[in-house]
């Protein structure tokens, strides 16, 4: 007779993701850029500890851990690839948040993260740093002349996401082309670090 104890399985949660789109610079809706110093400033210089602040920053208390295994090298290689941008939001001068952008065949652009750092949501700075990053979206052959124009903006959201994210994506033009439903595994959220942003 064994005294082992039966294994369980990990806890899982449930998880709906929506896929957006617009296939027309016509299609953005722009929001009202809000008062104050707000700029949004292109980071040129690809840099994997700026890039991971700002995951960490934005994503933490929504869960975001898929890059969080990733190496110093396999960050670089994503910021490297030609056409891949980082758009960041500074309010006074303090990084607020950002949009990345993925080039990918065929003129289509990801919208591969967008967010605020808690201490800057509800703020009204959220629609316009995704409008001025989906215009840029657009634009993106203009700055890489290489590269197809752009004929697709895309990205996905999920039920993990803060509750106005979806709004937003609708408000400035987006249109909804696919929901799926999946079973993730619960991971404790990463924050940048444990309480930050509450």
């Amino acid at each position: 007779m064994s005294n082992s104890v039966p294994a369980t399985a990990p806890a899982t949660t449930e998880v709906t993701i929506w896929s957006l789109e617009q296939t027309s610079p016509d299609d953005l809706r722009p929001a009202a850029v809000p008062e104050g110093d707000v700029r949004i400033v292109r980071s040129q210089i690809p840099l994997p500890e700026f890039s991971r602040f700002l995951y960490t920053a934005v994503g933490g208390d929504i869960q975001w851990t898929d890059r969080l295994g990733m190496t110093y090298a396999q960050w670089q290689e994503a910021l490297d690839r030609p056409g891949a941008e980082t758009w960041v939001a500074y309010e006074n001068g303090t990084p607020a948040g950002y949009i990345e952008l993925d080039p990918q065949d065929e003129g289509a652009v990801e919208i591969m993260y967008f967010g605020l750092i808690p201490a800057f949501r509800g703020r009204r700075m959220g629609g316009h740093l995704l409008s001025y990053g989906v215009a840029r979206a657009w634009d993106l052959a203009e700055r890489w002349p290489e590269r197809t124009p752009t004929k697709r903006v895309w990205l996905h959201t999920c039920s993990k996401d803060g509750p106005h994210a979806m709004d937003n994506y609708l408000r400035r033009g987006f249109r909804l082309f696919d929901t799926k439903v999946e079973l993730e595994p619960e991971v404790a959220t990463p924050g940048p670090w444990p309480g930050a942003g509450r």
